[in-house]
């Protein structure tokens, strides 16, 4: 494999923004102050993020603000999975299934197939289980079907069989696998590609800019008082409606647009651990570990993801993490069909927590629906949390598609109906990532360093064509082209792309969602510190 320089400490160049940047933080408090937007979306989840973009779409003059970054909490915090929920089938939501099955073709394949991808999945059926081989082979059977058996057909397979593809894989007491088709993203990357396209449909977004208050006109919500978290400054957004998309803390708004308002959410916390892989692994793992509950085994950027829990979480959100004791459940219950070998605790980079954002009520959080819950306070402000990454455009249309029906038609007779726009927009880059990959392999190296294979393949599946933006930083500037860790794809233009073109403010909006760099254990006390030279050049 071709190698790069190594990586410098401080990357000398790439300092200053590159040609067709954003906008400056200064400049966009500018922009949004002075203007009055049809709707200001409080929140840069993907729920709030997906409204944004179809808002735009649809002709709304939209700001999105976020406390934190971008897919800063839960939205960056799931299984990275884009899935039909398997599990659904037990409830007989039938209906639920196949419409989740068309969201994730229709993300897989023409919304963003540079940034998904299709993964196998193996369901182990062990001598004692809750399930049976029979039950099990009949279920994703009927779920491929669903699917119109667009990833094939479900089927059973032989121990033997599937350790060929998992050499991981436990075979004691195991009878057989069921074998069932969905799909897997990266959720950082892909929320802040929908950042883009609502950027480029018209919206005006600020991360790292808190709301301090709402404000009201004759009692009815008008806009929201901001703080950028960064520098102090406080702002102001005037809007006609605004939209509380803060996920986990959607109460604590409703509470400054009322403070009487009763709970309207409860949240569960899903933690996951990510491990260095002991081999080659061509399908994931789903293990049932009861009669409600799977815990899975995925390969992932190279790596292993494990997981989940589903736990009900009474805390602050802010304060949401993996415990020691999250970490040894995944383990011990990844232990069911996976090699002690591989679940070593020094093979552990990273591991991590979000909390699930469930309608309000009794019950055990793992037999929640998964649905999304949409409130009107008493001003106006409109309150919308749950959901899942997999239905984010879906559930996007369904809320725009609300707003333009309101009483009174806060947002008048303007707005474009989502029937009439396409129902498959790309996001930017879409393109093949391999023809991708092959390009810049091909023409890379004039007149920077060759590009390496595993470089190239990484850039492509997070970036698409967008890549040669970030390739044409490198060959201009050598010191751009160096891997900022030796034992990861990413180089150090992806970092200056990220300060100039993704909104990147700080080391960790870098290092733990731009790139993989935290997740894969490598940020270190220097990696952090020419990451953070780059963000702080001048703007």
């Amino acid at each position: 494999m071709t190698t790069q320089p190594s990586s410098p400490a401080y990357p000398t160049l790439g300092l200053h923004p590159s040609a067709g940047s954003h906008p400056g933080r200064a400049e966009t408090r500018e922009q949004l102050s002075r203007a009055t937007y049809d709707l200001l979306v409080v929140g840069g989840g993907i729920l709030g993020i997906s409204t944004a973009w179809h808002a735009a779409q649809s002709g709304l003059r939209v700001a999105l603000v976020d406390a934190g970054d971008f897919a800063g909490a839960t939205s960056s915090a799931s299984s990275k999975l884009l899935h039909g929920g398997l599990r659904y089938l037990q409830t007989g939501a039938v209906k639920l299934v196949a419409e989740n099955h068309f969201e994730r073709r229709a993300v897989s394949r023409q919304v963003a197939p540079h940034l998904a991808n299709p993964l196998t999945f193996y369901l182990p059926v062990y001598k004692g289980g809750p399930h049976g081989a029979a039950k099990l082979g009949a279920g994703v059977f009927a779920y491929s079907a669903l699917s119109a058996f667009g990833d094939g057909v479900g089927h059973l397979l032989s121990p033997a069989r599937a350790q060929q593809d998992v050499p991981e894989l436990r075979t004691e007491n195991l009878k057989a696998v069921a074998v069932y088709g969905d799909g897997q993203m990266n959720d950082s990357r892909m929320a802040l590609m929908t950042v883009r396209a609502a950027v480029e449909a018209g919206a005006v977004v600020l991360n790292h800019a808190e709301v301090t208050g709402l404000r009201f006109t004759r009692g009815r919500v008008t806009g929201a008082e901001l703080k950028d978290r960064l520098d102090g400054s406080e702002f102001g957004v005037d809007a006609r409606l605004v939209l509380n998309a803060t996920g986990p803390w959607v109460d604590h708004l409703r509470r400054m647009e009322h403070a009487g308002a009763d709970p309207s959410i409860r949240l569960s916390k899903g933690a996951h651990v990510v491990l260095k892989r002991t081999s080659p692994w061509k399908a994931a793992l789903a293990t049932p570990i009861d009669k409600y509950r799977i815990t899975f085994a995925l390969p992932w950027e190279d790596m292993l993801l494990l997981g989940t829990t589903d736990e009900a979480f009474e805390g602050d959100p802010a304060d949401v993490s993996a415990t020691e004791g999250d970490i040894t459940q995944i383990l011990d219950e990844a232990a069911f069909s996976v090699r002690d070998q591989q679940l070593d605790r020094d093979l552990i980079t990273y591991s991590f927590a979000g909390l699930r954002v469930l309608p309000g009520g009794p019950g055990d959080t793992s037999k929640a629906k998964r649905e999304t819950v949409v409130s009107e306070g008493r001003g106006g402000m409109l309150s919308v949390a749950g959901g899942k990454w997999t239905t984010f455009r879906h559930i996007g249309r369904t809320i725009v598609n609300k707003l333009a029906v309101l009483p009174g038609r806060p947002l008048g007779e303007d707005m474009e109906p989502m029937s009439s726009l396409p129902k498959r927009l790309p996001l930017p880059g879409v393109a093949n990532p391999q023809a991708v990959a092959h390009r810049l392999l091909v023409d890379g190296g004039t007149p920077g360093p060759r590009m390496a294979a595993d470089t190239a393949k990484h850039l492509a599946t997070h970036y698409g064509s967008l890549s040669f933006e970030i390739a044409r930083l490198a060959n201009e500037d050598p010191a751009l082209a160096a891997r900022v860790h030796p034992d990861a794809p990413e180089i150090w233009a992806q970092v200056v792309y990220a300060r100039d073109h993704e909104w990147a403010e700080t080391a960790d909006d870098v290092l733990r969602r731009r790139t993989t760099l935290t997740i894969r254990g490598l940020a270190t006390d220097e990696v952090r510190a020419g990451v953070e030279r780059i963000l702080g050049g001048d703007r």
